[in-house]
């Protein structure tokens, strides 16, 4: 079993087997220095003309037709069934950002166990893009420069704390927890700075704000250490 790390020093494309806009995925893969795909997500990337540097996953959802169309050393199976895909594939991957496609929209299912891997491998700075947001992890500290009125949703996956300037309805003062106090729904109203306490915060944007949120994560001074 081929497992060995996906080493990378510029941002990794992962493709997961979900919705996926074939037109943005077709203009994101030339740019793409290293592309990765989760189990049936190697499909999508075939389908484009790309050949994955590796693919990570049971296999429970690659036809044998396709995996008969990678090249070798490219499937990499991990057979148990204690995690998910994309969690095998974070897992596997050492770069400074990935963006992730793939992983939301249709199954709301398969989206929530996203979330949950982004909160467990919150070292691993990644990004999941779909057809209305995008959705990390929020950093320690991170500055973002935003039109007035945009739609800013914080949603804790734990009890967290942090502060903010910028928003609408300031997070300062504030316990967050999945059953009780949410942050969703928030405004822009001025350049927002939001430090927190805690790897377990959801930042979902538009994804109409994806440059501004690489800008912004560009001068982000760290990232959460991994979990022990």
């Amino acid at each position: 079993m081929n497992t060995k790390i996906v080493q990378y020093s510029a941002p990794v494309l992962l493709v997961g087997g979900g919705e996926v806009d074939r037109q943005v995925l077709a203009a994101a893969l030339p740019t793409a220095g290293r592309v990765v795909a989760a189990d049936g997500g190697a499909a999508q990337v075939l389908a484009l003309g790309r050949m994955p540097d590796a693919v990570y996953g049971d296999m429970d959802s690659l036809s044998p037709e396709v995996q008969a169309q990678l090249d070798a050393g490219v499937l990499r199976a991990i057979p148990e069934q204690n995690s998910t895909d994309f969690d095998k594939c974070l897992r596997h991957i050492e770069a400074p950002l990935v963006f992730g496609y793939g992983f939301l929209g249709q199954r709301l299912d398969h989206q929530l166990a996203a979330m949950t891997v982004l909160v467990r491998r919150a070292d691993r700075r990644c990004l999941l893009i779909g057809a209305e947001d995008v959705v990390m992890v929020c950093p320690p500290d991170l500055s973002l420069d935003l039109p007035t009125g945009t739609r800013f949703s914080l949603y804790p996956m734990a009890p967290v704390t942090g502060r903010s300037t910028g928003l609408r309805w300031p997070i300062d003062g504030l316990t967050f927890t999945p059953a009780g106090t949410t942050g969703t729904s928030n405004e822009v109203d001025g350049p927002v700075r939001l430090t927190l306490d805690g790897p377990a915060m959801l930042l979902i944007l538009p994804v109409a704000c994806l440059s501004a949120l690489l800008a912004g994560l560009a001068d982000a001074p760290g990232t959460w250490p991994a979990r022990g």
